[in-house]
């Protein structure tokens, strides 16, 4: 994957950045001041009541939105239901059993409904409710851009081979996030949202058993959880933050350098290469963590999203007009 990403060469990347610049243009913080003022209050009283329901509900809608603009961009592509006409990503890998939290979206977009019927797509939902999610368990705030559209397609080999494994290496999650217009250092950032949530134990199997860029000790504790026969408690949770999985803080970085990241995609970014001092700066200082992941995920929702007559407001989140 790694190998065809980087055998695009240079063009494409820097046309995906045009695109996504030019689109990206029409969307603003104000969006919504005249159509739809109370969509803001709107989202927060249903994504605080999930959280409270389930602190990990917050990682599950971060990681939504993330899925989302990783395949045709933040578009809302990945809420569409399949139907026998119609295949979407949520059947797709990375997905299958492991995104989750489209019930609290659901409950979300009955509420903004309510509220201006017709006005507020599903994408700008999603971004607005990352955004919730991130400050409801402790981390920064920042001003979502919105003007998004749905799409009226999905991407089942895009959900296949966009988002990053669980078992990537460093090239290759540098790859995939230059394909998004994303640097290196907003990968690093970015990856920072697994200071929150849980893994399944298929995700993080071979590391724990494996491989040897890892704390002892906490590799066995991991084990204890996760059989090492495949197919056995594969759906097993553990924590991808030890101390704390529902405070977003800087731990995450803190667990790297003590070698107790859970993916192999975690620990690859601090394993002696080209992030090791992007992660001991986190380390050192949250407040820049917190600094470089709102410009991440700024940046991660002005892919190619769609704008003015492109696309439609679904009625619906989990199918087409």
């Amino acid at each position: 994957m790694a190998a065809r990403c980087s055998g695009g060469g240079i063009a494409p990347v820097l046309l995906l950045l045009a695109l996504a610049g030019t689109s990206s243009a029409q969307l603003s913080t104000g969006f919504y001041s005249s159509s739809c003022p109370g969509v803001s209050s709107a989202v927060k009283s249903v994504v605080q009541s999930a959280i409270d329901k389930e602190k990990r509900m917050g990682a599950s809608i971060v990681r939504l939105f993330f899925h989302d603009c990783f395949v045709q961009g933040c578009d809302a592509s990945l809420l569409l239901d399949d139907t026998p006409s119609f295949q979407g990503e949520k059947m797709a890998t990375p997905n299958n059993g492991s995104v989750r939290g489209f019930e609290v979206i659901d409950a979300i977009k009955s509420a903004v409904e309510k509220v201006c019927p017709g006005v507020v797509s599903c994408a700008d939902i999603l971004a607005i409710a990352a955004r919730d999610s991130v400050v409801i368990l402790g981390g920064p705030n920042w001003n979502v851009k919105v003007g998004r559209r749905d799409s009226t397609t999905a991407s089942f080999s895009g959900a296949n081979n966009n988002i990053p494994p669980p078992t990537s290496g460093l090239a290759n999650l540098t790859s995939l996030f230059a394909a998004q217009g994303l640097s290196q250092k907003d990968m690093v950032a970015l990856s920072g949202a697994h200071t929150i949530g849980l893994a399944r134990c298929t995700n993080f199997r071979a590391h724990v058993y494996n491989e040897t860029n890892i704390d002892g000790a906490f590799a066995r504790t991991r084990q204890s959880g996760c059989p090492s026969t495949s197919g056995t408690g594969d759906n097993n949770l553990a924590p991808l933050d030890l101390q704390t999985p529902t405070v977003f803080e800087n731990n995450y970085y803190r667990n790297l350098v003590s070698k107790k990241g859970l993916l192999h995609s975690d620990q690859e970014l601090f394993n002696g290469g080209a992030t090791d001092a992007q992660v001991q700066s986190y380390v050192s200082s949250q407040s820049a963590f917190f600094a470089d992941f709102v410009t991440g995920m700024i940046k991660m929702g002005d892919i190619t999203p769609l704008t003015g007559s492109n696309g439609e407001i679904r009625k619906n989140c989990r199918r087409m007009n």
